[in-house]
Parts: C-alpha cells; structure tokens; sequence
C-alpha cells in the first residue's frame, strides 16, 4: 500500500461518528475488553519542564483516567512516563476501569467534584459537553496545545457549541470482520468490497446451511449498525445542527425486518448465544473460536482479535445501501478535560503530546486507532507489521471511497447509553419472540423521543 495514498486521503474523509466504538455507542466504536484492573502511576521532579512547558518551581500533579484492559494499561502508562520524562514538572497519576464500569465511575466523580483532570470519553462527548463538565481548550491553541498535524475533521469533531472541548486519540472505520478460514472450510469465497445486504444475508445462510449445526454466519448487529444504516438511506441518527432526532420511525422499520428475515432463515447466531457470547467480549466471541463468520467491527480491533484465534480474519467494507456504505472515519475515543481542573495548561500539553510525539506513536500504536496525525500516521505504516498493514490497507480503501461518497459528520444522540439499552432490549424482545417486529419498532421509537426529548 502506498503511503501517499493515506496521507492525501485521509483529511478530506475523516468525519465523524460516535465501539467502538462504536460502534459507535459507548466508550467507543470499537469493542473493549471485560477485564477489572486499575492502575496508579507517577514520579516525584521539581526539575524545570520540556520546552513547551512553562516553568511554576514548583511539580503539578495530574490525574488521568480510561477503561481498556491490561494490555492498553501497559501501553498507557508507558507513554505517560515518557510524558514525565519529557515534563519532569509535571506527575502523572493513571487509572483504568473496564469499559463495563467505567462512565459509571466517571459519573461518580463528575458528580462528587472528584473527576480526573484528563478522562477518556467516545461517541458520548456530546452528553458530557451539554451537563457543562468539560474544560474549553480553545485558549491553548498554538500555546500548550499544537494542532497543526492533526486532522481538520478530527478538530472540528471536538469542537461543540463553538468551544474545543475535546482531542481525539485515534481514528477507526467500522467494517465487517471476516473469519476466513471458516469461508475456506465452507467452501465459499470471501466476500469483497462492493458487495449488497442481499448478498450479505445470502452469504450467511450459504455459511451456516454449509458447516451444520451450531456454525452461524454472522452475529446480529442491528444496532452497532444502527446508524450505518441510516446514512446509507439518507438519513442520521442525531441531527444536532437542528437538535432533533434525524430519522421517523417508518426509516428504521426495514432494518429491524432484514435481521429478523436473516435470523429466520437461518444465517444469524441464536438470540441466547448472542447474549451469553457477545462479540466485542474477547474471552468469549464465538468469531474467535470459528462459529461465528462474520460481524461488524472497527479496524483498531483487528490487531487484538487476530491475536487470540489462530483462524485468519480480515476486514471487507460493510455492504453497500442506495448511499453507499455510509461509512466514515470516526473519533474512536479521545481526551477532554475536567473543568474544574487546576492544571488546565499541563491538561493541555498532556493532550499535544499524546498526538503528536512519535516516541508515544510508536509505544501506543493503533490500540484507540490510526493516529489522527498525518507524521504518526506515516511514522506506524512505515513500521506496520502484517496485521497492521491490513489495517491500514483497509482505512485507505475506505479513505478512497470517501471522495466520492462523502457524509456529515454526526454524533451520538443525547442519552447515548439509554438509547443504546433500549435498541439492545428491542432486538431481544423481537429475537426471543416477545414482540413482533411492528410492535417493537414502535415501542422503540416511542421510547427513543422520550429518551431524546428528557436529554436535549
């Protein structure tokens, strides 16, 4: 792949939606390990800081907080030493929490005045940005806080109501993640860029019908690609130019109809296993132990999933829909600051460093996605192992799709985690037969206004 490829691309294409995340619900568009863990971090320097920094006489210290598993801690943590090292006037405290946990603890200390100077947050930055508890960067530009490399859509993505509220960390594109030695043992082709929902539910039949039983081809995603959908026929899920909900209830109704068809004839993985084998739960993703074919995932996970199978996955762009793929580079997570904050100045040299040094590049790779740096960018693809070439290979072909199909960028409606409750309780409701799909729809989107209305 060329390099030039990525770096002329990407700006032009990098808009926005809130595993994912996500997947763009939740902390993210890519999916997060379960794992507990925390972890505290610092050092103790009254020596003067890096060029950049303003000199106090004195070590600030902050606190910094993200959900992720071991491993992402491992990475975190060895870049804020080499945070320290490099602004010895400041320490640094870390802490992590799964992703499971974690805005619940974060909503603990947002309300007990006892938040994090630096948090982590996803596609749900817009409910933090209304509630007024995130710190205005703006006045650190070109001080504290060096934008020039990065993504023009990516600074606008965090910028609300006029303010620079929030910093990405990493860019992904979703797509479908594809086993593909369960496709060799069925004896069918994978599929490529291009292809149809038609094609998408015929495939997952021909997968199961082929390997037998307890093999499916394809987890059900009806809301991970609830928004997908919904560009791809024109229409959003939160219009926030207006405030208001972008899509009437009889806009969603073919979806939920085209997964219950899928499940009936018998391509999709069975509501109980769906529940009890999540996908983006990595100890136990039916994708990774060759029962699951295929599912909807962002490009950042590819490196951690490819590394607990010994099945061969790879990423296809999602099937295509009367607007395209409807598919964009999102923010798959990012940085904001507390504004309450003491050090708002260290909070933002923090951030510039973390997206632009390459010693913290090279430490934290495509773990929260493709560097939102065109420099980071091109310094990783130059290094990329095998994996991490398919992932960038997969972001350019999306980036080049792009040009032509271009979308707004959009974010996750407010009350992200309550909309996101009700879609999942839905698709149970309609998969264990409670409701029919009529009904349930309606239900949904009755209860998607209320929730929007009580949190605009």
């Amino acid at each position: 792949m060329k390099k030039s490829m990525l770096a002329l691309t990407l700006t032009a294409l990098m808009t926005v939606m809130a595993a994912c995340s996500g997947t763009s619900g939740g902390p993210s568009a890519g999916g997060e390990s379960s794992n507990n863990g925390s972890s505290n971090q610092g050092v103790t320097n009254t020596t003067q800081p890096a060029e950049g920094g303003e000199a106090s006489g004195e070590q600030v210290e902050l606190r910094v907080m993200w959900w992720g598993d071991q491993a992402r801690a491992d990475r975190t943590n060895e870049a804020l030493k080499i945070f320290m090292e490099k602004n010895p006037d400041i320490k640094v405290i870390g802490e992590f929490a799964p992703s499971s946990g974690y805005f619940d603890k974060l909503n603990t200390q947002l309300a007990s005045g006892t938040a994090p100077d630096v948090f982590f947050l996803g596609g749900n930055v817009v409910d933090y940005a209304k509630k007024g508890v995130l710190l205005d960067l703006s006045p650190y530009i070109d001080k504290e806080l060096n934008l020039k490399d990065m993504d023009k859509a990516m600074i606008e993505y965090g910028t609300l109501d006029g303010k620079l509220q929030h910093i990405s960390a990493g860019a992904n594109a979703r797509g479908i993640l594809i086993n593909t030695t369960m496709f060799e043992k069925a004896g069918i082709p994978v599929p490529q860029d291009g292809w149809t929902w038609d094609d998408y539910a015929a495939i997952s039949k021909q997968i199961s019908d082929k390997l037998g039983k307890g093999f499916y081809g394809t987890y059900n995603f009806t809301v991970d690609g609830f928004d997908i959908y919904l560009k791809q026929n024109g229409k959003q899920l939160y219009d926030m130019a207006n405030n208001q909900l972008g899509f009437a209830e009889a806009d969603i109704r073919p979806w939920f109809d085209y997964w219950q068809k899928t499940s009936e004839a018998g391509g999709v993985v069975t509501p109980e296993l769906q529940v009890s084998n999540p996908p983006t739960d990595t100890g136990k993703s039916l994708l990774l132990t060759g029962k699951v074919a295929m599912t909807l995932a962002a490009s950042n996970q590819l490196t951690a999933m490819q590394g607990l199978t010994q099945d061969k996955l790879t990423l296809v762009q999602v099937p295509r829909g009367p607007k395209g793929t409807g598919v964009v580079f999102e923010s798959s997570q990012g940085m904001s600051g507390y504004a309450k904050t003491e050090h708002p100045a260290e909070a933002a040299r923090l951030m510039s460093f973390w997206i632009n040094d390459p010693d913290a590049a090279k430490i934290l790779g495509n773990d929260r996605g493709v560097p939102v740096t065109a420099a980071n960018r091109t310094l990783l693809e130059g290094e990329a192992n095998e994996i991490d070439s398919l992932i960038y290979d997969y972001t350019s072909r999306v980036s080049k799709q792009a040009e032509t199909e271009p979308f707004a960028v959009s974010y996750n409606l407010p009350g992200f985690s309550e909309f996101s409750k009700l879609a999942e309780t839905t698709v149970q409701e309609i998969g264990f037969g409670r409701k029919k799909v009529e009904q349930a729809v309606t239900d949904f989107y009755s209860g998607t206004v209320k929730i929007f209305d009580s949190n605009k």
